[in-house]
């Protein structure tokens, strides 16, 4: 994959629950991060005391953050209504010539600012409530 522009990456949300992504703001910074924890299986008798982990165990998580402005007001009560009642909703996110991320995501955080001369932005946290896929780029 060659480089990118940055603005080229799409958070997308599922607005009706029938697989309709639509893009809901403009993100001047995303992020996407993929963690894994580990479950620690070392004893008395691993070798030389190293640790050892177990294959294929622990939790598996996917987080998204970014700033930016909300496309219109319909795209602000999307997601602040979801933020308020708590809701997993279907969300993407699209990353050009290399794939997409597609899962049942929470927001976790949203905070608006704005400076007296300039726009209202926001941010968003979503945390993967459930398994996520990743779709390669056609």
């Amino acid at each position: 994959m060659g480089a990118q522009k940055g603005k080229d990456l799409l958070l997308k949300l599922d607005e009706d629950g029938q697989g309709r992504f639509v893009t809901v703001a403009g993100l001047r910074t995303k992020r996407l991060a993929f963690n894994s924890e580990t479950v620690d299986i070392t004893d008395a008798d691993s070798v030389g005391r190293w640790r050892e982990l177990l294959a294929g165990s622990g939790v598996q998580r996917a987080s998204v953050s970014g700033s930016g402005i909300f496309k219109d007001a319909q795209s602000d009560a999307m997601i602040r209504g979801r933020f308020f009642a708590g809701e997993i909703a279907a969300w993407q996110f699209a990353i050009p010539d290399f794939g997409t991320v597609s899962g049942g995501f929470q927001i976790t955080a949203l905070e608006y600012s704005g400076s007296h001369d300039g726009e209202v932005t926001f941010e968003i946290a979503l945390e993967s409530a459930g398994p996520v896929s990743f779709a390669v780029a056609p």
